[in-house]
């Protein structure tokens, strides 16, 4: 009687600067599809509850991060503006931030004195944490999202000592960046919640690999909406970048959710 065969275990292995071991997405002509279905089937993100951690009716987020209370302001009026979803707090950002802090807290990352470029940084929650930390950071959004973003930074960042720096510029995605975002490269690259549609995918690579270097480590965490828009993001990115899935025992511990992915990623 032959044996049935076994389904190969995830390859583990450490990407980058991260730490941990993550996931390995390995190349393939399915790889992206069983990925997605992998993530739905064991997460079962629809009958997870949604904005676990933020209040979008609300005019501002507060969350103790790195010693500090952070007080970030949305605007909830925007949720009516079909596509502008930047204005206010989702999980992924909130996990995003708190996986940096616990991270570096359990000595995964090193954010001290490396340069950090956010992409779609919205509110700005996650750009801050990683200032906290020693970054020295740049966030970046479409130019009618500057104005919250700086007034978030003013905000929470002005009346205290940063152990980094914190900025805001505007970059639209796929078109050329400004010199200080590319020169040097950055060490990190964080996006929360940055894969929503199939053309801002396309324009979220070319901007991925236009920013990336030998040495750059992407950390992306994601709302699981749309199995399909997934599948199309990694079978795109895994072209130009080796991708690994972080377990969320790796997350900080009072900061999870079935609804949300988190990937590193790194240029071939």
């Amino acid at each position: 009687m032959e044996e049935e065969d076994e389904v190969a275990p995830a390859a583990m292995v450490k990407l980058g600067s991260y730490g941990g071991s993550v996931m390995l997405v390995v190349p393939g002509e399915e790889s992206a599809a069983e990925e997605t279905m992998l993530l739905w089937g064991i997460q079962q993100p629809t009958l997870s509850k949604p904005n676990a951690f933020v209040s979008q009716s609300s005019l501002q987020l507060r969350l103790d991060s790195c010693g500090h209370s952070l007080s970030i302001l949305q605007s909830p009026s925007s949720l009516g503006t079909p596509g502008v979803t930047g204005s206010v707090m989702w999980d992924s950002g909130v996990i995003l931030g708190k996986f940096l802090e616990h991270s570096v807290d359990s000595g995964m990352l090193i954010l001290q004195g490396k340069k950090v470029v956010e992409l779609g940084s919205g509110c700005g929650l996650v750009g801050c944490i990683a200032a906290l930390l020693g970054g020295e950071v740049i966030l970046t959004d479409l130019p009618d999202r500057l104005r919250l973003l700086r007034k978030n930074i003013e905000t929470n960042m002005e009346h205290i000592s940063l152990r980094g720096s914190i900025t805001a510029t505007e970059l639209t995605w796929g078109e050329d960046p400004d010199r200080e975002l590319i020169d040097p490269k950055p060490d990190y690259i964080l996006g929360s919640d940055v894969v929503y549609s199939e053309g801002a995918v396309v324009d979220l690579l070319e901007t991925l690999s236009q920013l990336s270097g030998p040495n750059t480590t992407i950390l992306l965490a994601g709302e699981l909406r749309n199995d399909a828009i997934l599948e199309y993001f990694l079978e795109a990115a895994m072209n130009d970048f080796t991708i690994g899935r972080v377990d969320q025992t790796l997350w900080h511990p009072d900061f999870r959710s079935n609804r949300v992915v988190l990937y590193v990623l790194v240029k071939k």
